[in-house]
C-alpha cells in the first residue's frame, strides 16, 4: 500500500493548463498514470473507486480539450470525480479523501474553482449546466468567466425524471450545451427500466466500427463535394441501426455511441463538438466501470464503494464486525414479517444493497421493486400499492427521501395511506459528509398530520419497530435507523409490536430526566453513569415515538423532575420541538420547568468519523453530561444537592 506508482507524465501536470502542451501520445500516457494514481490513492483512503476508473480517459480528454475552470465541467452525482480532482490541483491532498479536514468524496464548490457545482445526489447536472449556459448568454460574469457548460451524467442518473425535465427544457431553449452520457450499464445497482433497455438497443446490434469511423472525424477529412453525401450516409446508417433517438426528439444533436475508453476517439469528438456545436448536443460514450483494475472489474458492484485495500490483490481491509448492521437487521426482520404476511412488499430507489433489500429480493423477488433513481415515483408507487391493499415498506435513505417529500405529503399523508417508510442513514453518516447526512427527516415527517414517527434506540428496538410498522394499517408511518453497526445488544428472535405512542423508562432517578429519541440513547446512558458518579442520578427514557408523543409519560416526568433534556439525531424542528410545543400548550413552563433540547447544530457538518461528527455537533456523552449540569445550574459539585 505504501508503494506509489511511477507517474512521469502526471508528475508534469498540476492543473489542466499544463495539459495543453502535451501531445496526444503523452495524453495516452497521462491516462495510464492517472488510473494508477487513482487506484493507489483509494487503496489508502477507501471510497468510490469503480466510477472514477470508468471515466479516466474521458476526464483526460475533457480537460485537454476544454478550458476549465472557465468552461464548466459538472459531474453528475460525482462519485467519479477522483481523477478530476487529481488533475485540478488537488493531487497533493488526494490521500485525504473523505477524511476529517480532507478532500470531499464529491465535487464541492468551496473546495475548488474546478468544481463549479456541488453534487452527491443524482440527476442534477443537466439542470445546473443549462442554468449556467443561460447565465452565460445573459451576460453573467462569475469569477473565472463562463464558457462552455458540460454535464457528464451516467445511464442510471439519466433515467430519473429530473434529467428528462432538464433535457426537455434544454431542447426548447436551444442553448449551446454539451451533455455526455457516460453509459456503463451499471449505476450502484444494475440500472432498471425502459431507459436502460433503450440505451442497450442503441448499441447492441450497431456496426460499431462505422460509428467509430464517423466519430473520429472521417467525414470532416473528406473533400467538400463528398462531405454532404457522407453526412447523409451517416444519418441513414444511424436511422437504420437505431431507428432515430429519443434524445433528438428532445431537441439534442446526438453523437454516438462511441468508445469511452478510446482516447483518440474522445479527443476527436470533443474537439469537433467544441468547434461546431451551436445548440444542445449529447455525446453517448460507452464505458466500463472499474476499467483497468481487475479486482474492480470482477466485483459485482465494479468497485463502487470500497474500504482500504491491497492494490495487488484487491482485498479490502474491513474492520471485523462486533454487531450486525442496522441495515441488515432491518432487512432480516422484514423478511421474517413477510414470511407471515404475503401482502408485505418492499420498494427501493436504486439502492437494493444499500437498504438491505437485496436480501428481501433473494427471498421474494416478485414482491421487491427497484424503481431506479426515482424517489418521487417510488413514494407514489408505494402509495398506489397501499391503495391496492398491499403493505408497502418504502426503504429510502433519509437524505434521498428529501427528494420525494411532496409525494410523502400529497400522495401518502393527505390520503392517510399506510405506507411504511424505512429511513436508513438517519443522523450523521461519516465519510460521505453533509450531502448524505440524515438530519431533517424527524422534522419533516413529524410535521405531517397522522404520520407515526419512530426511531430505534438499538438494533433490538429496530426489530420491534419493523413488526410495529407491519401492523399499522390505518396511517402512514416511518421508522429511522443509522448507518453502521448496532450496539451489540441481545436480539429477539422476532419482533413484537410496540404500543403506538408509548415510550419506555430505562432507569429512574431524580431532579433531571433525559428523554432520548433514537440511537443517542447509548451516549445518554454513558452520560448518566458519569453523572451518577458525581452524585446526580438522572432518569433516562427512550421516547421511541416523536409522533404521537407519549403525553402521559412526559407529564409524569415533568411532575417529578425539575428539569427535562431531550436528545435527538436531527435538526431543530423535530422531536424536541414537538415536546416543547406540548409542554407550552400544557402551561408547564409557567410552573418553572427547566428545559433543554439537544439537536444537530444549524450548520452543515463536513465528513469525519461519525464520533468526531457528533463531537462537532456536541451530542456525545461528555456534552450531554455538560448540558445536564448546565440546566441544573451545577457548576460547583461540592454545592450540589442529591
Amino acid at each position: 500500500m505504501t508503494d506509489r506508482p511511477e507517474t512521469p507524465v502526471l508528475d508534469r501536470v498540476v492543473t489542466p493548463a499544463d495539459m495543453k502542451a502535451l501531445s496526444d501520445a503523452e495524453l495516452h500516457r497521462l491516462a495510464q498514470d492517472l488510473r494508477a494514481e487513482t487506484i493507489s490513492a483509494v487503496s489508502e483512503t477507501g471510497g468510490h473507486l469503480g466510477a472514477g476508473l470508468g471515466v479516466v480517459e474521458l476526464t483526460v480528454a475533457l480537460h485537454a480539450v476544454f478550458d476549465t475552470p472557465r468552461d464548466r465541467l459538472i459531474w453528475d452525482v460525482s462519485h467519479q470525480c477522483y481523477p478530476h480532482k487529481i488533475l485540478t490541483g488537488r493531487r497533493d491532498r488526494i490521500r485525504t479523501l473523505r477524511m476529517q479536514d480532507g478532500l470531499s468524496g464529491f465535487t464541492k464548490r468551496s473546495e475548488s474553482p474546478y468544481d463549479p457545482f456541488g453534487a452527491a445526489h443524482s440527476s442534477t447536472s443537466i439542470s445546473a449546466a443549462l442554468g449556467m449556459a443561460v447565465a452565460r448568454d445573459l451576460g453573467g460574469t462569475p469569477e473565472h468567466g463562463l464558457g462552455d457548460c458540460i454535464a457528464v451524467i451516467g445511464d442510471g442518473s439519466i433515467s430519473a425524471g429530473m434529467a428528462f425535465e432538464a433535457m426537455n427544457n434544454a431542447g426548447h431553449l436551444n442553448k449551446r450545451l454539451i451533455v455526455i452520457l457516460n453509459d456503463n450499464d451499471m449505476s450502484i445497482a444494475p440500472p432498471v427500466g425502459a431507459m436502460s433497455s433503450y440505451l442497450s438497443r442503441l448499441y447492441a446490434g450497431a456496426p460499431f466500427q462505422e460509428f467509430k469511423a464517423a466519430a473520429k472525424g472521417a467525414v470532416s477529412l473528406l473533400p467538400e463535394p463528398f462531405q454532404e453525401g457522407a453526412r447523409r450516409a451517416k444519418e441513414a446508417l444511424k436511422s437504420v441501426t437505431v431507428g432515430g433517438t429519443l434524445f433528438e426528439e428532445l431537441g439534442f444533436s446526438y453523437v454516438g455511441p462511441i468508445d469511452g475508453h478510446d482516447l483518440d476517439q474522445l479527443l476527436s469528438v470533443l474537439r469537433t463538438v467544441k468547434v461546431r456545436a451551436d445548440g444542445p448536443i449529447l455525446i453517448h460514450a460507452i464505458t466500463k466501470k472499474g476499467k483497468g483494475y481487475a479486482p474492480a472489474e470482477a466485483a459485482d458492484d465494479k468497485g463502487h464503494a470500497t474500504a482500504r485495500f491491497d492494490v495487488i490483490t484487491g482485498k479490502q481491509q474491513k474492520a471485523p464486525s462486533n454487531a450486525p448492521s442496522y441495515t441488515k437487521v432491518f432487512a432480516q426482520s422484514l423478511v421474517k414479517e413477510a414470511e407471515q404476511d404475503s401482502k408485505i412488499v418492499a420498494i427501493t430507489a436504486a439502492m437494493p444493497s444499500g437498504t438491505g433489500l437485496d436480501l428481501f429480493a433473494e427471498r421474494y423477488p416478485q414482491r421487491c421493486f427497484d424503481v431506479g433513481i426515482a424517489e418521487q415515483h417510488g413514494v407514489t408507487f408505494s402509495a398506489g400499492l397501499a391503495a391496492g391493499g398491499m403493505k408497502p415498506f418504502c426503504a429510502i435513505y433519509s437524505t434521498f427521501l428529501q427528494r420525494g417529500y411532496d409525494q410523502v405529503v400529497h400522495d401518502v399523508a393527505l390520503q392517510r395511506l399506510p405506507v411504511r417508510f424505512a429511513i436508513d442513514r438517519a443522523g450523521l453518516v461519516g465519510a460521505d459528509g453533509a450531502t448524505h447526512a440524515g438530519s431533517y427527516d424527524i422534522a419533516f415527517m413529524s410535521n405531517l398530520p397522522g404520520m407515526v414517527v419512530m426511531a430505534a434506540a438499538d438494533e433490538a428496538e429496530l426489530v420491534h419497530m419493523v413488526a410495529t410498522a407491519a401492523q399499522i394499517d390505518d396511517a402512514p408511518c416511518a421508522f429511522r435507523f443509522p448507518r453502521g453497526e448496532g450496539v451489540g445488544c441481545e436480539m429477539p428472535e422476532r419482533g413484537t409490536p410496540i404500543e403506538i405512542g408509548k415510550g419506555r423508562i430505562i432507569s429512574e432517578g431524580n431532579r433531571v430526566a433525559i428523554l432520548s429519541f433514537g440511537t443517542r440513547l447509548a451516549e445518554v446512558e454513558k452520560a448518566a453513569e458519569s453523572l451518577a458518579a458525581k452524585g446526580i442520578v438522572p432518569t433516562v427514557v427512550d421516547a421511541r415515538f416523536a409522533k404521537p408523543l407519549d403525553h402521559e409519560l412526559i407529564l409524569q416526568l415533568v411532575a417529578h423532575h425539575e428539569a427535562l433534556v431531550t436528545v435527538e439525531e436531527g435538526s431543530v424542528g423535530g422531536f424536541g420541538s414537538h415536546v416543547a410545543q406540548f409542554l407550552s400548550d400544557q402551561a408547564v413552563f409557567d410552573r418553572g420547568l427547566k428545559f433543554r433540547s439537544m439537536v444537530l447544530p444549524d450548520t452543515f457538518i463536513d465528513q469525519a468519523s461519525p464520533r468526531a461528527m457528533y463531537d462537532i455537533a456536541a451530542m456525545n456523552a461528555p456534552q450531554i453530561e455538560a448540558k445536564v449540569l448546565e440546566v441544573l445550574g451545577v457548576t460547583d459539585l461540592s454545592s450540589r444537592r442529591a
